[in-house]
């Protein structure tokens, strides 16, 4: 199929970017990679008056470390993901991207859209949720900061508003004692996630586990960060018999789609066999066994 008439507008300033969403409300879309809006576009499932290409904006292509590390929205996939600054600072980030789809995809996909399009399955809204990274929004009334696990809002929907266009991600610089662990289950190689695991943990001077995060994709509408079992961890001597009885609390309160990709019942099971893997990685890198 093929999209419907549209007004293309290209633009070099996030400044004109955001007045063109502000002139034209609900019926503009930013493009940037287009590697999700142009397949929703040629099936008629967007169907925008305006796009709003930001390629040409050079300020939201680079990476940054300054106390915090920043990525800029314009940065493709596949340059985050070779980043030595990204790996030194959140290698999660790194590894995670190595799953999204294929090179291809990567070299033209962009950070900033990845995140604006919010699928649930996909792979940087899990890891960023897990960071407790920040996302920038920019529109005609000037900047706003929102906290990941507020941005992803549903399926497909975000926190952000019509006239806001994101600019970059923030995140704080790995702590020293804190681990990673990433995993996901694909029926192919490039497929989205049937069901995806990242998981943080911080390790005390005791061998126990100081703190955690562990967040899981494909069992909801969004992200799904796991409090309580979060809290079940913060304490505990780690190990295989923690991890599963904290996951065993993360699975009560999960409630999985049922669709052709798999039923409620396998989402569950996978995302408990994955977060027992993403668990004792994490742990592993943390108390040094695996840095």
């Amino acid at each position: 199929m093929k999209p419907g008439n549209f007004e293309y507008r290209v633009t070099d300033s996030v400044d004109e970017a955001v007045s063109l969403l502000a002139e034209h409300g609900d019926e503009a879309k930013v493009i940037a990679g287009g590697q999700s809006l142009v397949p929703l576009m040629n099936l008629r499932l967007a169907r925008p008056s305006v796009l709003v290409d930001i390629n040409p904006v050079r300020s939201l292509g680079a990476v940054r470390r300054n106390g915090d590390v920043v990525i800029g929205a314009m940065v493709r996939h596949r340059e985050a993901e070779r980043s030595t600054e990204l790996r030194s600072a959140t290698p999660i980030v790194c590894h995670a991207l190595s799953y999204v789809g294929h090179p291809a995809i990567r070299s033209r996909g962009t950070i900033g859209g990845s995140v604006a399009h919010s699928d649930p399955a996909a792979e940087l809204p899990t890891v960023l949720t897990a960071l407790d990274a920040t996302v920038v929004a920019r529109s005609v009334r000037g900047e706003r900061q929102i906290l990941a696990e507020d941005f992803f809002t549903g399926f497909l929907t975000t926190s952000l508003d019509a006239d806001e266009v994101v600019t970059e991600i923030r995140m704080a610089d790995r702590k020293a004692g804190w681990g990673w662990g990433f995993e996901e289950f694909s029926r192919r190689h490039g497929d989205f996630a049937v069901v995806g695991v990242a998981a943080m943990v911080a390790a005390d001077d005791r061998d126990r586990v100081a703190d955690a995060r562990l967040v899981f994709s494909g069992v909801g509408a969004t992200p799904v960060r796991a409090h309580e079992a979060e809290e079940a961890l913060r304490g505990e001597s780690a190990g295989s018999e923690a991890f599963r009885e904290a996951l065993a609390v993360a699975a009560r309160s999960l409630d999985p789609p049922d669709d052709l990709h798999g039923s409620a019942a396998y989402r569950r099971h996978l995302a408990t066999v994955l977060g027992e893997r993403a668990l004792m990685a994490a742990w592993e890198r943390s108390s040094g066994k695996d840095r």
